[in-house]
């Protein structure tokens, strides 16, 4: 599926919403593929970025969906942002805001439970919290913090299956936007808490989108992997980077990987690239970038277990 523009209605519930919804670049008429788009009001950086990520995917295997938002400058990029994928584990960022917007309505605090199920769903990637908070939810009320939030394309995984949840860059894209930036649908001090519980992911699932951020930046990450019989490996991270005076976004989604770590390297590649650019020239650039980016690999024993799946 190739990228499409925003229909006026979704356009009109962002606005509503009050959190900038960036377009997504149209991939070219009788292009063999999708190429990447990029926009900024800074002079020289949209060619730039569009290069450095071209060159970050050239020869890389499976199918690379990337959405990239700098607030402060409008730059936007976006590749196959609206191709849709099973969203694995990053799904748990929706749960957990669709849980604070719900709280918000009864002017509610969650409860210790609650806050215990959040931690283990977030910073561990626990599954069985997910499934906890996902029942207690329902899908009704996860559509409904969906339609607030002005995301219309991602579909809830039928039968409990919240790892089989469609979704694409754009809207993983606005969501990090919606917990990033002020806005009408989830409070500051929910977004606070939201990005607080990303800041404290365990280290053995920070790879992936943070590989290559500025030392001074606070780095907000969530990862998820999940095989299947078709299409592979499916490897995605969200990503939101705050703390520069520029903050930022960067989602990767990816599948038709033979393994997990194909997956893991296409992702950190573009992100070096992305981290690389929008901070080139800032305060301190030369010292953030001297040493070599480390090289951050998925345990060899992955610490979150595949979501729960069909038989068959």
């Amino acid at each position: 599926m190739s990228d499409k523009r925003i229909p006026r209605a979704l356009t009109a519930t962002a606005l509503a919403a009050g959190v900038v919804l960036p377009l997504a670049g149209a991939a070219p008429a009788g292009a063999a593929a999708p190429q990447v788009a990029c926009s900024s009001n800074k002079a020289g950086l949209a060619n730039k970025l569009r290069g450095d990520i071209t060159a970050a995917l050239r020869g890389r295997p499976g199918t690379v969906a990337v959405t990239v938002y700098e607030h402060s400058s409008r730059t936007y990029c976006s590749l196959r942002a609206w191709n849709s994928f099973d969203s694995a584990s990053i799904v748990k960022v929706t749960v957990l805001s669709a849980l604070m917007w719900d709280a918000q309505k009864t002017r509610r605090s969650l409860t210790t439970r609650e806050r215990g199920l959040v931690d283990a769903m977030i910073t561990k990637s626990d599954n069985n919290a997910t499934s906890t908070l996902w029942r207690q939810l329902g899908t009704g009320k996860i559509n409904g913090f969906l339609r607030a939030a002005g995301i219309k394309y991602t579909k809830p995984g039928a039968g409990g299956y919240w790892g089989l949840t469609q979704v694409n860059a754009s809207e993983q894209s606005k969501l990090l936007g919606t917990i990033t930036l002020h806005n009408n649908v989830l409070s500051d001090a929910s977004r606070a808490y939201v990005l607080n519980r990303m800041a404290a992911v365990v280290s053995g699932q920070r790879w992936g989108t943070p590989v290559g951020a500025p030392g001074r930046a606070k780095v907000h990450v969530k990862n998820g992997w999940l095989p299947r019989a078709t299409n592979g490996w499916r490897v995605h991270s969200l990503g939101a980077f705050t703390g520069q005076g520029h903050d930022y976004t960067i989602t990767v989604l990816t599948h038709g990987n033979k393994t997990m770590q194909q997956g893991v390297d296409t992702i950190q590649a573009v992100s070096r690239a992305v981290h690389r650019d929008l901070n080139a020239g800032t305060a301190g650039t030369a010292r953030l970038f001297e040493a070599p980016v480390p090289v951050v690999e998925p345990p060899a024993v992955p610490q979150e277990v595949v979501p729960p799946m069909p038989r068959g």
